[in-house]
């Protein structure tokens, strides 16, 4: 591992695409290789990425670039169309703003989504993808999500929210409604917490809530993306199988990061997608949920600095 004795080097934009204005934030010296991150969502934002994890991956020799999507986060747009077209302009203007030819995309959750279309639409700007608690079909995660959560009711004889699930089952299963409320149960559940914090990721998380200003962003959900991507895009129903394959049959190097307590993928779906990417090149990790860049920090930082170099 190459030992790098640099200044960093912070850049906090504010960028005008369209006319509006989206929030960027850069990390370390630009002529190092670029990494995108792609946050979750819809609805969500870069802050806890931007706070925890962007700075150690510029200290491994990375230029790093976190930013909030048009309408969500501290990019405020009230005339958002929440649409991928929308969405690969601005980061199209993201890669002319820092004058990017290749970029390493790390897609987080529905960020993961956003990576894989970009790249399939824009393969010649692609250094690689990793997909980072990324959902592959929304469908699968949203019946994984129902199975595990119907187990713990049944555990605890909780008549009522089996009652629930069972109203759940029973919706149109591509509706906004059937996401969300499957989301609900998959929070009210811990399916995005590990069952045992390591002391690196207890350290971490005890240092982010001490950042208030950055911890209320995090923390905020914008409620009009999920219902604009929805609307415009169906996302619910999406399923990336197909382009996975593509992409990978057109030499596009795509890689995994999941965590075993993430409770919105099962095991097998894991399985699955390491069918599609190779055994290699998709890790499942202990002590791990759906934060893996703060869960397992340190492995993470280790995957990432092979697979972008």
């Amino acid at each position: 591992m190459k030992t790098i004795i640099t200044l960093a080097i912070f850049i906090v934009a504010t960028m005008v695409a369209n006319g509006e204005n989206i929030y960027t934030k850069t990390f370390g010296n630009p002529k190092d290789k670029a990494i995108i991150y792609l946050h979750g969502g819809p609805g969500y934002n870069c802050a806890n990425f931007e706070a925890t994890t962007a700075q150690r991956l510029a200290n491994k020799g990375f230029f790093v670039v976190v930013y909030d999507r048009r309408g969500e986060g501290r990019s405020k747009d009230p005339n958002a169309k929440y649409t991928f077209k929308e969405t690969f302009d601005d980061l199209n203007t993201i890669y002319q703003k820092y004058g990017l030819t290749k970029s390493t995309l790390i897609g987080h959750s529905f960020g993961g989504v956003v990576a894989t279309l970009f790249a399939e639409n824009f393969p010649d700007k692609i250094q690689s993808i990793i997909l980072v608690g990324a959902p592959v079909s929304l469908q699968e995660t949203f019946k994984t999500i129902i199975t595990t959560s119907k187990i713990i009711y049944q555990t605890k004889n909780d008549s009522n929210n089996l009652k629930y699930l069972n109203m759940i089952e029973n919706m149109d299963k591509n509706s906004i409604e059937y996401s969300s409320y499957s989301f609900m149960h998959a929070m009210q559940n811990g399916f995005y917490t590990p069952k045992n914090l390591t002391e690196e990721a207890k350290t971490i998380y005890s240092k982010f809530k001490s950042d208030t200003i950055l911890t209320k962003y995090a923390t905020q959900m914008n409620y009009q993306a999920p219902q604009g991507f929805w609307k415009n895009e169906k996302y619910t129903a999406i399923n990336l199988t197909a382009n996975l394959k593509k992409l990978k049959e057109n030499r596009i190097n795509i890689y995994g990061l999941y965590g075993k307590d993430d409770g919105l993928y099962s095991a097998d779906q894991v399985k699955d997608l390491k069918n599609i990417l190779g055994e290699n090149k998709v890790k499942y990790i202990d002590n791990c949920s759906h934060n893996v860049f703060i869960d397992q920090q340190s492995q993470f930082i280790d995957e990432i600095e092979q697979w972008a170099k």
